[in-house]
This record gives C-alpha cells, sequence and structure tokens, in this order.
C-alpha cells in the first residue's frame, strides 16, 4: 500500500511547525510498513488531485494568504472536487481560513476557495494560548495551540470539538474548527498531529480507506509516551476539570 501526500506551498504556507504534519504522516506509515510519497507544490506548479491522497494545507500570514488566493483560484474546481470525492485534508490556521468563503483583513478581502460554507473576520486581539478540545470523533482529548487575529464564522458545519480550555473559532470559548467529509480544518498548531498521534492515524485510516477499500485497518503503534504528554498537558491547562480528567482516567 501507498499514500501519496501533497503539502501545497510550504514554501508560504508553514507557521508554527505546521511542516511536522508531513513528517508525522510519514513516520506513522513507515512504522507500519505502508510506503509514503510527498510532494511540494510550490507557487505556479500544476496539481493533478486524482493522484492525491491527503492534502496539507498549512498556515500563513494575511500577506501570504493574499498570494496564496491568486494560485487557489488556479486549482479552485480540482480541489472542490477533490473534496466533493471524500479526499482527505488537513487544513491549519490559514489553510482553514482559505477553505472559506472568504478572510475578511483589516485592509481587504481575501477569497476563499468556497468549499466550506464558513467567513472569517480579523479582529485586533489576538487569540493566543494552550487549547484543549473534546471531540465526537475521539475519546482522547485533542490539545494544540491557537494563535490567530481572524474569528471564523461556523455555521451549521460540525465543530472539530468543544473547547474546554482556550479561545477557538471566534473568541468565546465555544467551538474550534470545522469536520466535513474527510476534511479537517482547525486551528490548532503545535504542530498538531504529532501532539495527537489519534488525529494523524483518523486521516490516515481515511485516506487508506478511500484508496483501497473499508476493510483496510492500521496496526496499532505503541503511543504511551504521546498519550502521557497529551494527559499532561490536558491536566494542567484544563479548568474544567472534573469533565476531562474522568476521559483521561478511562485511557490512562
Amino acid at each position: 500500500m501507498k499514500l501519496n501526500i501533497a503539502h501545497l506551498y510550504p514554501d508560504l504556507l508553514n507557521l508554527y511547525g505546521d511542516r511536522g504534519n508531513i513528517q508525522c504522516f510519514r513516520k506513522r506509515l513507515e512504522w507500519r510498513g505502508i510506503e509514503c510519497e510527498v510532494t511540494q507544490y510550490l507557487q505556479g506548479e500544476e496539481i493533478d488531485f486524482s493522484n492525491i491522497d491527503i492534502v496539507l494545507l498549512g498556515g500563513g500570514s494575511d500577506r501570504e494568504q493574499e498570494i496564496v488566493c491568486e494560485e487557489l483560484k488556479k486549482i479552485k474546481k480540482g480541489f472542490q472536487e477533490y473534496v466533493a470525492d471524500d479526499g482527505v485534508v488537513l487544513a491549519v490556521c490559514g489553510g482553514y481560513q482559505l477553505l472559506g468563503k472568504y478572510y475578511k483583513t483589516n485592509t481587504k478581502k481575501i477569497e476563499g476557495l468556497e468549499i466550506l460554507d464558513i467567513y472569517t473576520e480579523w479582529e485586533p486581539e489576538r487569540l493566543l494560548r494552550n487549547i484543549i478540545l473534546e471531540s465526537d470523533l475521539f475519546a482522547t482529548p485533542v490539545v494544540g495551540y491557537e494563535n490567530h487575529g481572524g474569528r471564523t464564522y461556523i455555521g451549521a458545519h460540525q465543530p472539530f470539538g468543544k473547547v474546554f480550555y482556550g479561545l477557538g473559532n471566534t473568541g468565546k470559548g465555544d467551538y474550534e474548527g470545522v469536520v466535513y467529509k474527510n476534511v479537517i480544518a482547525t486551528y490548532l498548531h503545535g504542530p498538531l498531529l504529532p501532539k495527537n498521534p489519534h488525529v494523524c492515524d483518523y486521516l490516515l485510516q481515511k485516506a487508506l480507506c478511500r484508496k483501497y477499500g473499508e476493510d483496510v485497518t492500521l496496526a496499532p503503534l505503541d503511543d504511551e509516551l504521546e498519550q502521557k504528554a497529551n494527559h499532561y498537558i490536558v491536566a494542567r491547562y484544563s479548568n474544567k476539570g472534573n469533565v476531562l480528567q474522568e476521559t483521561i482516567k478511562r485511557h490512562i
């Protein structure tokens, strides 16, 4: 088995260690004996989504997002069709914003791919802190770090998770990110996947099933250290202690 991973515009969208998500994909496949090929797509290069199994769209500054916006216009139809066909996508921060209708900065409006029915508007106060989510997709909490000036409004979309510590999509501490088909879009940096191997395996499983059939399963890995790190962060930062501590006890 083999998965082809596309890293879109890493020269422009690679804030806060987003490249580490690619390394996590690669290593967790290699440890299971599954071949992995990563292709970086830069400005001006054509993208054939028919040969792609996972897409990473990372984060960038407003200026870089504006540049990428022009590139995304060229691949908009192909990207939309890829997602409609259950293509797997991890979009982080700026990448999350660019999947929506638009991102309105303090000076201009950046068009998005319109894959998600969301929009983002800039506010002067940045949302900066560690963040902990309880997601319906996972028994284990999701942890990371958020750093964004945009407030993203997701309407009727399913959120990635409920915020138990942090500020989330709009700064109100209610919900964070979006899950749509096989897309996870989120503000969580860190990078996200090494801190949350259960999220990485979820995306890998979706990609393998899409390519090889629903009966494909991932062999378990020894994630004891990763789980301990996750539990430590939850225990340290959660101000909703009772709920999350019960979650931790079930999975230690």
